[in-house]
């Protein structure tokens, strides 16, 4: 009994050793970048290493010349910050429009080519982004379509599609087919089974998919510098923090300020959806 006492306290207390080293791991990288996000650049340079800032020290200063427009003096990040969003946004949600039906036809309907579907999908994956970028460079361009938000959105959903109807497609054949018998026997047409019965049951999937389509498209750099390079008035929050990185004359508080700007709706997004992310809304869906 004392043995296994000792073998179940230590390995108790070193899971939760492992737990915090990771957690110190994850963390510090972002709470190094906010602090020297919020302490002026004198400061930082007399103490680069410090860890903690006084109050006195704190200062937001550098936040202002961030989103402050570029005509007065700022970076401009608030016109990066509504370009990224109304990118992702739109490409998050018209890529749920096909990969939820997709994905549903994939796992429910019986067709030919159906098992080679999954394989078709990820061997899109094979090739690397740079092989693909210059020919579609070539044929936006020739469509009229390169330096438009528009032309993004698209190359956004061609790269998150696949994925996105692959992963649904997994979640949507865990679903018990009985469910939407029983909803057929009540009289529901396909749509309406989609609707009422699979939709809601899959949202902690559709979720999940959302939030990745989401992160593609809001951190994507390559082929955003492709299609909107000289187009500064519709740059992205990634090309926007690539000017501040190459810019010699800016401190680096103030590129630190923009690291927080691109990676905090992220981090926001994430904790408001955990919920959804983590519940199983399908436990005990089916009795019996």
């Amino acid at each position: 009994m004392d043995r296994d006492l000792v073998e179940t306290v230590s390995l108790r207390w070193l899971r939760r050793l492992v737990i915090a080293a990771f957690l110190v791991v994850t963390i510090f990288p972002f709470y190094y970048m906010l602090v020297l996000s919020v302490r002026p650049i004198e400061r930082l340079l007399l103490d680069p290493g410090s860890l903690v800032v006084g109050f006195g020290e704190l200062t937001v200063a550098t936040y202002a010349e961030v989103l402050r427009a570029t005509d007065d003096g700022g970076q401009g990040f608030l016109t990066f910050i509504r370009n990224s969003g109304l990118v992702a946004v739109a490409a998050t949600v018209l890529t749920l429009l096909v990969a939820i039906p997709g994905a549903y036809a994939v796992a429910r309907l019986r067709f030919f080519g159906r098992r080679q579907v999954d394989f078709l999908f990820l061997a899109v994956y094979l090739f690397p982004s740079i092989v693909i970028a210059i020919p579609l460079f070539v044929v936006f361009s020739l469509a009229g379509l390169r330096g438009s938000l528009f032309g993004l959105v698209l190359v956004y959903i061609s790269q998150t599609l696949p994925v996105s109807v692959y992963m649904l497609k997994n979640y949507f054949e865990t679903i018990p087919v009985s469910l939407e018998e029983s909803a057929a026997i009540d009289g529901a047409g396909r749509l309406g089974i989609i609707r009422r019965v699979s939709l809601p049951l899959a949202a902690p999937s559709i979720m999940a998919v959302a939030l990745y389509d989401f992160m593609i498209a809001w951190n994507e750099f390559l082929f955003a510098l492709l299609f909107l390079v000289d187009k500064p008035d519709r740059w992205t929050v990634s090309l926007g923090l690539s000017l501040l990185a190459d810019g010699v004359e800016v401190p680096k508080t103030v590129l630190m300020a923009g690291s927080v700007v691109l990676t905090l709706p992220i981090v926001i997004l994430f904790f408001a959806s955990e919920r959804l992310l983590t519940e199983g809304l399908t436990s005990g869906a089916e009795k019996g």
